[in-house]
């Protein structure tokens, strides 16, 4: 398994990055944690995240999992063209529930398993592959979930690492210190997590888990 996980982007470590994507080529941009924004909002927020890969050789297309909802077998055949997966921020349960109604989690379980693909993800991209939700509604709001997404929000994430992550800690873009909230929770909870600035990442290359 290969993964990616970043407070901010690629943070100080791009060169990671490139090391577990090997040879740039294709790579699926995944920007559903942005689906409550306006409409306007969202595609900036997906152009903007294709612009950094493009500076690294990297040809990224957004695959939009609106269009895959019960439909996890059209997804399957459209990821399976691509090595590589890059999942932006926004709101962590519009993302995990997301993810569920399109069948992204099978998706991803099983393309990881197999080591058929590279996940990278930040902040919401990040904390969409914890153990559990529960904390991060201090930085971002489930109500959003239902009226985006049509179901209720999922408290669990997909457990492929395991412990909690606490992105922009110590952040400019944190104005509400909400990483701090969340950090003491699971410091008086005893919920093992990192807490990342923008300058860190997690990388997972099969046994080995370093943390940046």
């Amino acid at each position: 398994m290969r993964l990616f996980l970043a407070s901010y982007r690629f943070g100080d470590h791009q060169d990671r990055f490139l090391e577990l994507a090997g040879t740039p080529g294709k790579v699926a941009v995944i920007a559903n944690a942005a689906d409550a924004w306006p409409p306007a909002a969202r595609e900036s927020a997906a152009v903007s995240d294709c612009a950094p890969l493009r500076k690294l050789g990297f040809q990224p297309s957004e695959v939009d999992l609106r269009d895959y909802v019960d439909r996890t077998d059209a997804l399957a055949a459209t990821l399976a063209e691509f090595p590589v997966v890059w999942v932006r921020g926004g709101n962590t349960f519009v993302l995990r529930a997301q993810c569920a109604r399109s069948g992204t989690d099978r998706v991803l379980r099983d393309r990881l398993a197999d080591d058929s693909l590279v996940y990278a993800g930040y902040s919401a991209g990040a904390c969409l592959l914890t153990p559990s939700l529960h904390g991060i509604e201090a930085a971002d709001d489930p109500d959003e979930v239902l009226p985006t997404c049509g179901i209720e929000p999922i408290w669990d994430g997909l457990g492929l690492v395991d412990r909690a992550i606490v992105p922009h800690w110590n952040s400019v873009i944190d104005t509400d210190n909400a990483s701090r909230t969340i950090v003491d929770r699971y410091l008086a909870d005893d919920t093992p997590h990192w807490a990342l600035t923008d300058h860190q990442a997690i990388v997972v290359n099969g046994e080995s888990v370093q943390r940046l």
